[in-house]
């Protein structure tokens, strides 16, 4: 499983889609959220995570539903969100669409009342002094798995071959850095071994995770950096640091996972508006041209839906027709696929700063690989920036991607940017 073969998987322009069924519809169920997925087709997704559609468990349930990631069987779908036959026809549907289909799979622990706490050995759990199955933090519905017991390896990884048998395609692994890396190398192997292309997201960012376990990693440093800048506890030079750096960090080929939103960010901090103001939208684009990124959208993000969902509890989003943020995610995807300069792969595309006069506000820089460029000028501050730079050897014509006309790039830029104001000229 060497990493060509890993990052041709979308050939690293894979857009990703997080899809919460409980509240993406006003059913909530698998077969209501089917017509959705032609829609995310046409807006340029070509990647769908679902949220864990397992049976969660009663005992100390949260609200009125419970948690996603309280989990009381592995193999079998949530009676909420409808049949194991509804699954299936989940995934046929979206891989007619040539769309992939992840699982979130919570590998750390079960529910309190799980299936496992019963009909496995009692080491298969961390216990306290009075042999209860320990709770992990402050997770009070949840049941931690002893990964000293290569027992419980061999049951996850069983268990994720079901899901195999029900042709999805890889998995978004919860909180991955609690589990031995030991553990991931063999499930991944043991996954390739079945399907060879199955992809493997972590949800965590430690080094060693692109050690023969993941194709790819959340950039949960970043996410923490595009929300300060946007609060004003940082500028745009944080950034940029951040970018070499994190290039430096992790092999070429590894994917990162780039975000605005997530179900944690969304429910626990606030809808990408109430975290980034009017930056939103420059971050969010900054997550699909930036080096080995792999963009993320969060239900509600595709119509900037500006609401954070409760979590345990029915919270339907509204019936809500296409709109600018719709265009410009569809934009965005469009310039991710269809251009190579944007293609994570092997040797993680080139990132070359053009120098500003301003480079605390303005990050200006080409993104160049297999024939394509895409040049980017942008003001990631608050301020309106008169921005004076020299482009050399990328002046030239270009499609600017947000209004979809040409752009001619002057050798010699010198011009106002508002605040938040950005601009990505796509050449190929």
């Amino acid at each position: 499983m060497n990493s060509d073969s890993r990052n041709s998987w979308s050939g690293g322009s894979a857009v990703l889609y997080e899809m919460n069924i409980r509240q993406l519809t006003g059913e909530g169920t698998l077969r209501a959220a089917v017509p959705h997925l032609g829609f995310l087709r046409n807006m340029g997704v070509d990647t769908v995570w679902l949220m864990p559609i397992y049976p969660i468990g009663q005992t100390r349930r949260k609200g009125s539903l419970g948690s996603y990631y309280s989990i009381r069987d592995y193999c079998a779908v949530n009676p909420e969100f409808g049949t194991m036959a509804d699954f299936d026809d989940f995934v046929a549907a979206a891989h007619r669409l040539g769309m992939r289909v992840l699982l979130d799979w919570v590998a750390n622990h079960t529910s309190r009342d799980a299936r496992w706490l019963t009909e496995k050995p009692y080491g298969w759990y961390e216990r306290d002094e009075h042999g209860e199955a320990v709770v992990p933090f402050d997770w009070s519905d949840t049941a931690k798995l002893d990964y000293t017991d290569r027992d419980v390896w061999r049951g996850q990884i069983d268990a994720m071959r079901f899901w195999l048998e029900h042709h999805i395609d890889g998995f978004r692994c919860d909180m991955a850095m609690l589990m031995p890396i030991e553990f991931w190398q063999e499930a991944s192997a043991a996954l390739h071994a079945v399907k060879p292309d199955v992809f493997m997201l972590a949800e965590a960012e430690e080094l060693n995770l692109f050690d023969r376990a993941f194709d790819a990693s959340y950039a949960w440093e970043m996410h923490h950096i595009l929300c300060d800048i946007a609060q004003g506890r940082r500028r745009a030079d944080a950034l940029r640091s951040y970018v070499y750096a994190d290039r430096g960090r992790y092999p070429k080929s590894a994917l990162r996972l780039m975000f605005t939103s997530n179900h944690d960010e969304n429910s626990w901090s606030g809808s990408e508006f109430a975290r980034l103001g009017d930056a939103a939208a420059i971050m969010a684009a900054l997550t699909f041209v930036l080096p080995q990124g792999m963009p993320l959208i969060y239900t509600g993000q595709e119509f900037g839906y500006d609401h954070s969902f409760a979590f345990f509890d029915r919270d339907p989003m509204p019936d809500l027709q296409p709109n600018s943020f719709t265009d410009m995610y569809r934009r965005l995807a469009m310039l991710k696929h269809d251009n190579p300069a944007l293609h994570s792969g092997t040797d993680g595309g080139s990132f070359v700063e053009i120098r500003n006069n301003a480079e605390d506000c303005l990050m200006t820089f080409v993104r160049e690989a297999g024939g394509g460029r895409v040049t980017a000028v942008m003001n990631v501050s608050p301020y309106t920036v008169h921005a004076d730079f020299n482009t050399g050897i990328y002046a030239g014509t270009y499609r600017d991607v947000m209004s979809d006309s040409e752009f001619e790039l002057p050798l010699h830029v010198e011009r106002d940017m508002a605040p938040w104001e950005f601009v990505i000229l796509s050449q190929m």
